[in-house]
């Protein structure tokens, strides 16, 4: 049942500008480009693909911003298998393939989208390299039936940060499949720091000098330390279309159970 986080999907009106921002900032290579403006890019890792906003990817969520994910999976029809049963009523929709789409759609307990590939979407493995991403956050309605979806369709573990929360009665749910923390937050949350994106809602970046990248982008978009109660990353940044990424260096993320990335 192994499976990965490697795809991220940003839905925007103006993909390359984008895209642009990540590569000078960030280091993103791109992989290619569509006919209809989708730019598709890595960390080394991660496809992240910068979708062009369009009627006819009949999206039921239409607004600009971070949209969806998706998983590289060993096998996609036990992968399937698997899914019908556990979610015996939710649709398995076809995707494009390619660099910008998955093999698949299945849908999460809340009818978020989640993409499949048995084809790491078009990436190699070279999940060392700096800048890299580490960190996808999501706010949802019932966090702990998100986490036992990832648990049992994709075999990920849930980590201590999830546990520690669980005793102190507070909603917030963590896991990790070996590369990536997964976040899965409460949307109804009156944490101090909390901000109410109904899905994907922010992504992280692990960077060998915060102090270096922070300055470096402060010059062109917001940035705010984050609160010192938060276990992962030190900054919240927007990007220029509003979309919420952290950068960690030393505080880094738990991606598997005592298993920590970090930089330094």
């Amino acid at each position: 049942m192994k499976a990965a986080m490697r795809y991220l999907v940003i839905q925007s009106d103006t993909p390359s500008d984008l895209a642009d921002f990540y590569r000078r900032n960030l280091g993103l290579e791109e992989l290619g480009r569509s006919n209809q403006g989708d730019v598709s890019a890595t960390d080394g890792f991660f496809n992240i693909t910068f979708m062009k906003r369009r009627p006819e990817l009949h999206e039921s969520r239409t607004q600009a911003g971070l949209h969806h994910f998706g998983f590289q999976v060993d096998n996609l029809d036990e992968t399937l298998e698997r899914y019908r049963a556990l979610m015996p009523n939710m649709p398995i929709i076809e995707e494009k393939g390619g660099l910008h789409f998955g093999d698949v759609r299945i849908f999460d307990p809340e009818g978020m989208p989640v993409s499949l590939s048995e084809k790491s979407f078009g990436v190699g493995e070279n999940p060392d390299r700096l800048p890299r991403i580490r960190h996808i956050a999501c706010n949802a309605l019932w966090p702990e039936g998100i986490l036992n979806f990832y648990t049992l369709m994709f075999g990920f573990r849930e980590l201590e940060a999830s546990r520690e929360r669980r005793k102190q009665g507070r909603g917030n749910r963590f896991c990790g499949d070996g590369f990536t923390n997964i976040a899965i937050h409460p949307f109804y949350n009156e944490s101090e720091g909390h901000e109410p994106w109904y899905g994907v809602n922010h992504f992280g970046f692990l960077v060998s000098d915060v102090l270096q990248k922070v300055d470096q982008l402060g010059k062109e978009i917001p940035v705010a330390k984050r609160p010192d109660s938060r276990p992962y990353a030190e900054y919240r940044l927007e990007d220029p279309e509003g979309n919420k990424f952290d950068l960690g260096q030393t505080k880094g993320w738990e991606v598997d159970v005592n298993k920590w990335e970090r930089a330094a």
